[in-house]
Order: C-alpha cells, then sequence, then structure tokens
C-alpha cells in the first residue's frame, strides 16, 4: 500500500511538472511572437496545474492519516506537499508572463533587440523544468548540478537586462523598463522554484536539512 501511495503521488508531480513545461514553452513563444490566442491558451492551462496541487495534498493528507509515516515516509509526505506547491507557482509565473503578452496586445510586449536574449531564458526556463520532472521521477540528486547550471543562465540574463534597461542607451521609455525587468523576474523566479524542488528531493533521499 505504501508504495502505491508513493508511485500515485510521484506520478501527480511528475504530471504537474509536464504541464508547467508546456505552460513555459507556449508562454514564451506567445511573447516572441505576440500571439495572443497562445497566451490565452497558458491562462487558460493553470487550471490543471491547480488541480494537481489539490490532489497531491488531499493524497499526502490521506497518507498521514491511513499510514502514519515516518522517517524517509514522512519525509516525502511532506515534501510532495512542499513540491507541489513549488510547481504550482512556476505555473502562475509562467501565466504572468501570458498576461503580459495579453497586456500589451497588439503591442510587442518586449522590444525586438531583447528578443533573443528572451529566447534564451525561455529556453533555460524549459531546460530546468525537465530536469525537475527527471529528478522527481529518478529521485537521482546528481542531476540538480545540472539544473543549477540553467539557474545561473537565467540569472545571468535577468542581471544582463536589468543591466540594459538601465543604461543610458535605453531608448523604450519607463513603461518598457518595467515591462523587461517583470518578464525577467518571472523566468529568474520560475528558475529558482525548479531547484527548490531538487533541494527537497535531496532532502527526501539524504535526510539532510533542506538548503535555501
Amino acid at each position: 500500500m505504501r508504495d502505491q501511495y508513493i508511485a500515485q503521488i510521484d506520478e501527480v508531480l511528475v504530471s504537474m511538472a509536464d504541464l508547467v513545461g508546456k505552460s513555459i514553452s507556449l508562454a514564451t513563444y506567445a511573447l516572441l511572437e505576440d500571439d495572443l490566442a497562445a497566451a490565452e491558451q497558458v491562462i487558460a492551462g493553470d487550471l490543471p496545474i491547480d488541480e494537481l496541487n489539490s490532489e497531491v495534498e488531499e493524497m499526502a493528507s490521506r497518507i498521514v492519516a491511513l499510514q502514519a509515516p515516518v522517517a524517509t515516509d514522512l519525509r516525502l509526505v511532506m515534501g510532495a506537499i512542499r513540491i507541489a506547491g513549488s510547481l504550482e507557482r512556476m505555473g502562475d509565473l509562467a501565466v504572468h508572463v501570458a498576461k503580459q503578452v495579453r497586456l500589451r496586445y497588439p503591442n510587442p510586449s518586449i522590444p525586438a533587440e531583447l528578443k533573443e536574449t528572451f529566447e534564451k531564458m525561455g529556453h533555460a526556463a524549459s531546460r530546468i523544468v525537465e530536469q525537475t520532472a527527471e529528478v522527481i521521477s529518478s529521485r537521482n540528486t546528481s542531476l540538480a548540478d545540472d539544473m543549477k547550471i540553467f539557474d545561473d543562465t537565467l540569472d545571468d540574463l535577468h542581471r544582463e537586462l536589468f543591466t540594459v534597461v538601465l543604461s543610458d542607451n535605453w531608448t523604450h521609455g519607463v513603461e518598457a523598463a518595467i515591462d523587461v525587468t517583470l518578464l525577467s523576474r518571472f523566468y529568474e523566479r520560475f528558475g529558482d522554484h525548479a531547484v527548490s524542488v531538487a533541494r527537497r528531493v535531496i532532502h527526501i533521499v539524504t535526510g539532510e536539512p533542506y538548503a535555501r
């Protein structure tokens, strides 16, 4: 029974990660192509992610009530709740990107010269959530190092964009500067939550204190 419950939770978490991956990929496409239909699809697609988050919470509560887990099992149950919460927030961040596209449509959300940078951010975000699903399903804690590489990329690009909008060469005005900074922040936070998931998995597997 215990293994069955654990397998069910892992399956739901991986499904969440897969949906989040599709969401951030589509949100990036909407951002780069100024595609309102794609943005609306991302926004509508957030509900299934929220529902899976609630499902994990319900399953965890059921395990606690029926199985009285201890040690590794207890870490897994409590960790699953927090992992689901991080994945749900990653989905929300993809929605924030999509809503920015909807807000500015039919005008572009970002200046043309920054599209390449945001394309790189979108790629890094998509790769890090792929690794997130793999870490959850395999419990391979060594993958956390690979995730850190993509998170560092997102951090570096975020700092790069922040420098661009504050430079004397910025000609797009205050509103565009705010938009770019917010969008960049959404991707940067997306990576942070993915790393948080990896750290939770390490805690579940090793019992080492969760490192923030």
